[in-house]
């Protein structure tokens, strides 16, 4: 094991439990809590999960960022509704010289960090994972939990590749006994995950549903292939062609999941902003730039911001 240092910001569902699985294998871990900084300070993280409990104890908490050290990769696990926030969040704990691994859902979330840190510091991670924090320092973590990572590049760039750096830290996170590897073209990546964000995230809320009751319904499931659809062609479009056999892949992943309540559905129930831009936005403009529509999920996206700017869109 290195003896790499790391930091999380945003060490909510997905961050605390990656942080907590790097804490629990030995790692130097700092992280970044708010409202339940004083919880965690006294009890520590409990950790329930498909892989086993565990639970922290003396956990390196801190509720100011500034006051974080220097640390080797900073995880940013924050929502991409408070990037405006970044500018004060990374520095400290970034340095001079240490990575940010952005572990947020979207297109090109990256470029908010690197606009902070530089681009040459920033790696793009996308989280295949079911997990939700049910409580202060408690985190449910229910299935999956992979990450695919790699480094942060302008759009229209040939892939990087797979440098020893990024294989250093997969190895790191593997370690840990995170399911993590590495990819050297990190667009790719994130449109591939945006076949399951874009259709599963929107019509969780559009629909109110779970992923087994959109999985159930037959009308559902044709919206879901559809919009699928759209979001592989505006991949290709982008120079970024995606397996043939992906959407495919992908509803059978979705249909084999534990019933789960997409990010954006707790978001949308909980009145909190959603990701509307990062997730459908994003994805949809650059399509169209390339030439490649996407009706369907522009409809979508059309109807979740009627919810969420409608004032009693969330009494259900």
């Amino acid at each position: 094991m290195s003896k790499r240092r790391f930091a999380v910001i945003g060490s909510g569902a997905l961050g605390g439990l990656y942080g907590a699985m790097l804490a629990r294998a030995g790692f130097e871990v700092h992280f970044l809590l708010h409202s339940d900084a004083d919880h965690v300070r006294e009890h520590g993280l409990q950790i329930d999960s498909k892989n086993g409990d565990f639970h922290l104890n003396d956990v390196l908490v801190y509720d100011d960022a500034s006051k974080m050290p220097a640390c080797d990769v900073t995880i940013l696990g924050l929502k991409t509704t408070h990037n405006h926030l970044l500018p004060e969040l990374l520095p400290a704990a970034a340095g001079r010289d240490g990575v940010v691994l952005v572990l947020q859902n979207g297109l090109d979330v990256e470029a908010d960090t690197a606009a902070v840190v530089g681009p040459d510091r920033v790696l793009g991670g996308c989280c295949f994972l079911c997990s939700n924090k049910v409580g202060p320092g408690h985190i449910h973590h229910l299935d999956y939990g992979r990450i695919l990572f790699g480094r942060y590049s302008p759009a229209d760039q040939p892939p990087v590749g797979v440098d020893e750096p990024l294989q250093a830290l997969a190895a790191d996170l593997k370690s840990a006994g995170i399911d993590a590897q590495a990819t050297g073209d990190l667009w790719r990546a994130r449109w591939r995950k945006l076949m399951w964000n874009i259709p599963f995230n929107g019509l969780s809320v559009v629909l109110d549903a779970a992923t087994d009751q959109l999985m159930n319904n037959a009308a559902a499931t044709r919206l879901a292939r559809e919009i699928m659809q759209e979001v592989a062609a505006g991949s290709a479009a982008c120079g970024r062609p995606q397996p043939e056999d992906a959407i495919e892949t992908t509803m059978e992943h979705t249909r084999n999941m534990v019933p789960y309540d997409s990010s954006m559905r707790l978001d949308y129930k909980a009145g909190r902003p959603m990701e509307l831009q990062a997730i459908l936005g994003n994805p949809i403009a650059a399509a169209e730039r390339a030439g490649a529509a996407m009706p369907k999920a522009q409809m979508l996206l059309d109807q979740l911001r009627f919810l969420e700017q409608r004032p009693s869109g969330r009494s259900r």
